[in-house]
């Protein structure tokens, strides 16, 4: 790993952490930003960096550093109910960018990369919520996934026309 990948990896993990200040809280888990540059850093960046940006990112809030939704941070975030989402983002990355690498970073490739990516997140998130909430699966997929998915739908189709534009811009196509 060389020193740009170093600062690709590190301005990934401050971007989730600029999103997830972009929150609107609607019940255990808030709206955030957070899965666009999730997502974004997979496919832009591919898998091995995509995946440390979002662990650096995780880690760095796990120490308490207020990087997670509202300025807030610590190792309790990872047992409370956004813990599954945020665990995941380190393996929606990896996905999304192997993925994407494999398809050679064809459009259908990174839309198919972050729709699994999304499934990911919405997994370990679901799975989180319905163990907080004492085993009810069918509330948090009411919370927790259902008033998310048209969103992060658009967030992950912004994801795959921001890479597009990127790549295209910086000559990586």
């Amino acid at each position: 790993m060389n020193s740009k990948d170093v600062a690709f990896a590190g301005l990934f993990a401050a971007l989730t952490a600029v999103g997830a200040q972009i929150s609107v809280p609607i019940g255990p888990v808030p709206f955030t930003f957070q899965v666009f540059f999730v997502l974004l850093s997979g496919i832009l960046m591919g898998a091995r960096l995509g995946f440390l940006s979002q662990l650096a990112y995780i880690i760095i809030g796990a120490v308490g550093f207020p990087v997670f939704a509202e300025f807030s941070g610590g190792f309790a975030h990872l047992y409370g109910p956004t813990g599954g989402y945020l665990v995941a983002f380190p393996i929606a990355a990896l996905l999304a960018g192997y993925i994407t690498e494999r398809s050679n970073e064809s459009a259908m490739g990174m839309a198919i990369s972050v729709l699994l990516g999304l499934a990911v997140i919405y997994l370990l998130g679901w799975l989180r919520i319905g163990f907080y909430l004492g085993g009810n699966f069918v509330k948090a997929l009411e919370l927790g996934v259902l008033p998310f998915l048209p969103l992060d739908l658009i967030k992950a189709a912004l994801a795959v026309a921001t890479a597009k534009t990127v790549r295209k811009m910086v000559g990586m196509t």
